[in-house]
């Protein structure tokens, strides 16, 4: 076995890990009082109901967040960098595009975003692996 096959093989049981933790963590999660589980698989915390306005799919929004893995790494946040983030909601991972339009604006969620959801079989980053289950808060602060 080459060094390219040991590498494929580690990265393989290793996306293989990430799914079964998440896949742990999220039958855990959905029961815990105020998490609610859409038949997707998304999941969702309402830390704080605004009554603006929704989004829809189409919409650009602008948001305020902080990214996690369920070993509570954080791999993103615009919280930390004090600034905001706009984006066309159709142009970010499905968790993301389902949740936000459930928010109001004003509203602060909590989501538990399965891999499937997020970036699937992809690495995206050193932090984010393969077949990684995601934690955001997101705030929505507004529809561009």
């Amino acid at each position: 076995m080459g060094i390219s096959d040991m590498l494929f093989k580690k990265k393989a049981e290793q996306a293989e890990a990430n799914l079964r933790a998440g896949q742990e963590f999220l039958a855990q999660n959905s029961k815990r009082d105020g998490v609610t589980e859409l038949p997707s698989g998304l999941q969702y915390e309402v830390l704080v109901q605004g009554d603006g306005e929704k989004p829809t799919a189409f919409n650009t929004v602008t948001c305020h967040y902080h990214g996690t893995l369920i070993d509570g790494t954080v791999f993103d946040s615009s919280v930390q960098r004090g600034k905001p983030a706009s984006f066309p909601l159709n142009m970010v991972i499905k968790g993301w595009t389902e949740g936000l339009q459930l928010m109001p604006v004003g509203s602060k969620y909590r989501f538990f975003i399965p891999a499937n959801l997020a970036y699937g079989e992809r690495q995206v980053s050193a932090q984010i692996g393969a077949n990684s289950t995601l934690i955001f808060d997101v705030e929505l602060l507004g529809i561009n």
